[in-house]
C-alpha cells in the first residue's frame, strides 16, 4: 500500500492541504498576468503551491500557459537563456515540429543550434551561440511575448531558485538587464521564488536592487493546525487507518508546523500503524526522525563557530535579553557586536530566520537536537 503522505517532491490533489487563500490568490495573478514574489523559508510548499494554481489557472484560461523553469543548477547567464528558450518555447508548442518552428521564427539574429532526443516531446534541446547571444540578449528575454502576441496567449514564467542569479558574474547588471525588458511585456508575466529567504529578500525588498517592487509579494505562512490535524485524520482515513486526536495535534506541535517535517513525521507515524496511530507512537516516530537527521546535523553543527554555538545557545533556552551583560556573561558570549555577526551568519547559512526581527530556527528538528542532545551533553 503507498503511503498517504509525501515529502521532498510536489504535493497535488489529496496531499496537498490548506493555501487555499494563497492559491486563490495566485491563481488570479495568473490569468490577469500580475508579476508575483513568493517568499518563505525551504521546504514551506511553494512549488506545490505554484504547480496547483498553475493548473487551476490554466484550466479556467484557455489562453494561458505556464512555463516552468529551476535554476537549481543553474549558474551563469549562457545557461540561462538556453533553459529560458527551451521552456518557453515547449510550454507554447503542442507538437514537437511547432516547438522546432518556433525555435527557427522567432529569432532574427540568433541561430538556434536544435537537438532531439528519443523522445521528440521532451527531449527538444536548444542552445546557441554564446558570442551571438551575448551581442542579441534581447532576442530571447523577449521571446515569451513575440510568441503570445503571434499566437493569442498570455504567459506566465515561474522561475524557481530566483536567487541563483546572484551566483552569475556581474548579477546587478544582469538582473537590471532582465527587468528592463520584463516589466515591458504585456502578454507575459513572472512568478519569481526560492529556497533561500534571506536571498530573496535581499532581491526584493531592497531599494537599491534593480527588481525593487517588481510585483506582489506573497509571503507564505506555516499552515495551522486546524488544517493539518484535519489534513492528518483524512489521509489516515482513506488508507483504512485512524488516527486520535492528540496524536494528530502532537505531530504539528513537534515539527512546529513546519509543511515538510509535518508530511514526513506523519507517514512516520502512519508506517508504525497498524490501525489507530497514538501519541506513543508518533513519539516513537518522531524519535527516529531525530536519529535519522543526527549525522546530518552534526555536520552541519561542525560548521558552526563557537560564538555562533554560544548564541544558539541561549536563543534555545528562551533568553529575550541575549545583548545583557548578565545573559552575554552565563554564555560566553564576547560582544554586542559578536551576536549580531553571529545572527546575520546564522540567518544567511539558513539556520535561523528574521522575519520582522523576530528571530526563529528554519529547521524544527535541529532545533530539537540541539536542545536535547547537543547542548543536553
Amino acid at each position: 500500500m503507498e503511503t498517504p503522505f509525501i515529502f521532498g517532491k510536489i504535493a497535488t490533489d489529496k496531499n496537498f492541504t490548506d493555501r487555499d487563500k494563497e492559491t486563490a490568490e495566485l491563481v488570479q495573478n495568473f490569468k490577469s498576468l500580475i508579476n508575483t514574489i513568493i517568499i518563505s523559508p525551504r521546504r514551506w510548499g511553494k512549488s506545490s503551491l505554484v504547480n496547483k494554481a498553475a493548473k487551476l489557472a490554466m484550466a479556467q484560461d484557455s489562453n494561458l500557459r505556464i512555463c516552468h523553469i529551476d535554476l537549481f543548477n543553474v549558474r551563469s547567464e549562457e545557461h540561462f537563456y538556453s533553459l529560458l528558450a527551451r521552456k518557453v518555447i515547449a510550454a507554447t508548442s503542442t507538437k514537437w515540429e511547432e516547438a522546432i518552428e518556433s525555435a527557427k521564427n522567432f529569432f532574427s539574429h540568433l541561430i538556434p543550434k536544435i537537438s532531439i532526443g528519443t523522445d521528440p516531446a521532451n527531449e527538444i534541446s536548444i542552445d546557441f551561440d554564446w558570442e551571438e547571444v551575448k551581442r542579441n540578449p534581447d532576442e530571447v528575454l523577449d521571446l515569451a511575448e513575440k510568441i503570445a502576441k503571434k499566437k493569442g496567449l498570455k504567459i506566465v514564467i515561474c522561475v524557481d531558485e530566483f536567487q541563483n542569479i546572484a551566483e552569475f558574474t556581474e548579477p546587478d547588471y544582469f538582473q537590471k538587464k532582465l527587468r528592463s525588458h520584463w516589466q515591458l511585456h504585456q502578454n507575459v508575466a513572472y512568478c519569481l521564488y526560492g529556497s533561500k529567504r534571506h536571498m530573496m529578500m535581499g532581491v526584493f525588498t531592497d531599494s537599491s536592487k534593480p527588481f525593487y517592487k517588481f510585483g506582489n509579494l506573497m509571503f507564505l505562512n506555516k499552515i495551522a493546525t486546524p488544517c493539518l490535524v484535519e489534513f492528518f485524520k483524512n489521509r489516515f482515513t482513506d488508507s483504512g487507518k485512524k488516527i486520535s486526536d492528540e496524536a494528530s495535534h502532537l505531530i504539528a506541535k513537534l515539527v512546529d508546523n513546519h509543511p515538510y517535517y509535518a508530511q514526513q513525521l506523519a507517514q512516520l507515524s502512519w508506517l508504525r500503524t497498524n490501525d489507530i496511530c497514538t501519541v506513543e507512537i508518533v513519539r516513537e516516530a518522531h524519535t527516529a526522525l531525530v536519529e535519522q537527521l543526527s549525522l546530518l546535523f552534526v555536520t552541519i553543527t561542525e560548521t558552526l563557530t563557537t560564538q555562533q554555538l554560544n548564541y544558539l545557545k541561549a536563543l534555545i533556552a528562551g533568553e529575550k535579553a541575549i545583548s545583557s551583560t548578565e545573559v552575554m556573561h552565563r554564555y560566553r558570549i564576547s560582544s554586542t557586536t559578536s551576536i549580531f555577526r553571529s545572527k546575520a551568519a546564522l540567518v544567511k547559512n539558513d539556520i535561523l530566520d528574521n522575519k520582522a526581527g523576530e528571530i526563529s530556527f528554519q529547521d524544527p528538528i535541529y532545533a530539537y537536537w540541539l536542545k536535547t542532545e547537543y547542548f543536553a551533553k
